[in-house]
């Protein structure tokens, strides 16, 4: 007798409710999020609901005629084994409409597989690894992949007389993909690498790779590691071992300045060159009016990237639930998805159509003081940006 996983004919069963004709959908329109809010990554997930809660005070608890219900799940950060577990205990248990979140890469490969074999849209609002959105046909994406902020930063610095550059990512998905497209943009405009660290994704020592860096004697270096309390512990020990004292300048993906914890870093941060998809500073209507809401929602909280991309994401929910007349279904929603443009505080962004990743501006900014307060301030735009993994 051939026995059958319990999960596996409860994954069947629910992909056959969803895709079978004539069933009534449920008026609420569940949304399980899967976020870290406990543990090393908290800051995260909490800037992420705190963008995702915004636009729904914003904007209703009713899309299409749905009432919206927000069911929110923590998978403590790095634990693909907790995010699969919560992701299945949505699907089946609270029978969610759509899954979202998704705050560092390997909980989002985790439930990929779930959103494929249920037919469940699932909208990462962080996670950076450009493979993400290949791994099931219902995966979109709000937030950015590393190699669309890398290869701008290589433009760049190849554009403004940089030869020589030491790459230094943390050792996972997001800083393989950030290492390699920054190796594959600055070699092909003629730059050379002269080495490459690898740090650990959780409490690194980043001294001994400061020390080999800075005996390397290069142009600059090039960093990735996640948001969060990481940044501030590698900017001081840039300053404290003197590599800019030595002329290397240090440029980054946006992950190392983020506004929550910006002020935390002091004068250490000042002069860091980077590239990302949105900053606190971005001057426009759009980004003013997010700013001063955000503010007045979460007072002595500054508003980051993840914020925005989690504002974005339930922008995206809401909008393809107009377009299909409150229709959550997997492939209605993804079609309504694909092509989908607006307006957002980070400025024009677009869902390409072929990939379901976004396509959006890449900003160069540089950390100052602007009236007593630490911000990235753009001085140059890369516009319309594609993941070059995809293009």
């Amino acid at each position: 007798m051939i026995r059958i996983p319990k999960l596996k004919v409860a994954l069947a069963a629910l992909c056959l409710a969803a895709a079978a004709p004539g069933l009534s959908q449920a008026k609420d329109l569940k949304i399980g999020l899967v976020v870290p809010l406990s543990g090393p990554f908290a800051t995260t997930g909490q800037q992420m609901m705190n963008g995702v809660k915004l636009y729904v005070q914003q904007h209703g608890d009713t899309v299409a005629g749905r009432k919206v219900v927000l069911i929110v799940k923590d998978d403590t950060g790095v634990n693909p084994t907790i995010t699969k577990r919560e992701a299945q205990g949505l699907l089946i248990n609270d029978k969610v409409d759509v899954l979202a979140g998704f705050g560092l890469t390997p909980g989002a490969f985790a439930a990929a597989p779930l959103a494929q074999e249920t037919h469940t849209p699932m909208v990462v609002m962080n996670a950076a690894t450009s493979a993400i959105t290949t791994k099931s046909d219902y995966i979109t994406r709000t937030s950015t992949t590393l190699p669309q902020v890398a290869a701008p930063m290589a433009t760049w610095a190849r554009e403004n007389g940089v030869k020589k550059v030491y790459v230094i990512v943390a050792d996972y998905g997001p800083g393989h993909d950030a290492a390699k497209q920054f190796k594959k943009t600055f070699t092909a405009a003629g730059g050379e690498i002269v080495g490459e660290l690898h740090t650990p994704l959780t409490s690194p020592d980043f001294a001994p790779f400061l020390q080999k860096i800075k005996d390397a004697k290069p142009d600059a270096l090039f960093l990735f590691i996640p948001n969060g309390d990481q940044g501030i512990a590698f900017a001081k020990g840039y300053k404290e071992r003197g590599l800019d004292k030595a002329g290397i300048k240090l440029l980054a993906t946006g992950d190392i300045t983020t506004e929550d914890m910006i002020d935390a870093m002091g004068d250490s941060a000042l002069g860091i060159i980077t590239s990302y998809y949105y900053a606190q500073s971005h001057d426009s209507p759009e980004n003013k009016a997010y700013v001063a809401a955000y503010a007045k929602a979460y007072p002595g909280v500054r508003p980051n990237m993840i914020s925005v991309a989690g504002y974005d994401g339930m922008h995206l929910i809401y909008q393809a639930l107009e377009k299909t007349k409150g229709d959550a279904s997997g492939d209605v929603f993804m079609a309504a998805v694909k092509g989908m443009k607006w307006m957002s505080p980070r400025g024009p962004i677009l869902i390409d159509p072929k990939t379901r990743d976004i396509i959006q501006n890449v900003y160069i900014r540089r950390v100052e003081r602007v009236n007593g307060v630490l911000q990235n301030v753009e001085f140059h735009t890369y516009q319309a940006v594609k993941d070059p993994e995809k293009s």
